[in-house]
């Protein structure tokens, strides 16, 4: 069974890595991707950046993010050859399709659970546009009380 999930790969070069090198290490992983039938979904290089720890003889290393839609033999493939591959110094994978999988839970969850409480309170299920914003400006609190104001 191969499904197609969503990864992201990132991996550190010496920080002296000239840019043909790191054109030429896309292309190797771009070229796995492909026999895999998965895809490079973008690619950003985030520069020359210190390291938390030093690794080897580096302070500092090169960083690339890869954004990468395909199956798990795909991955599999990629972290043994980045491994045997003297340029990397470390990468690391990972899926990100479950973390959105549940992010989105949560967000549904949270909606359903304002909206029962504005129901509660004799509110529509949904806030009007700018009703937070028309309460402030009223001098109301968010739970459509008036703000009373000291004299002094």
């Amino acid at each position: 069974m191969s499904t197609t999930r969503q990864y992201e790969l990132v991996y550190i070069l010496p920080p002296e890595t000239p840019e043909q090198e790191v054109a030429a290490l896309h292309e190797q992983v771009a070229g796995i991707v492909g026999r895999f039938s998965g895809s490079v979904e973008r690619t950003e290089p985030w520069g020359r950046r210190k390291l938390a720890y030093e690794i080897g003889p580096y302070k500092e290393g090169f960083y690339v993010l890869e954004v990468l839609n395909g199956p798990g033999e795909m991955v599999k493939e990629l972290d043994r050859r980045l491994k045997v591959t003297d340029l990397v110094v470390r990468h690391l994978v990972v899926r990100v399709d479950e973390e959105d999988r549940i992010a989105e839970r949560r967000r549904t969850k949270r909606k359903a659970e304002t909206a029962r409480r504005r129901v509660a309170r004799g509110l529509p299920p949904e806030p009007a546009p700018g009703e937070s914003r028309r309460a402030a400006e009223n001098g109301e609190d968010t739970n459509g009380e008036h703000g009373h104001q000291v004299e002094g």
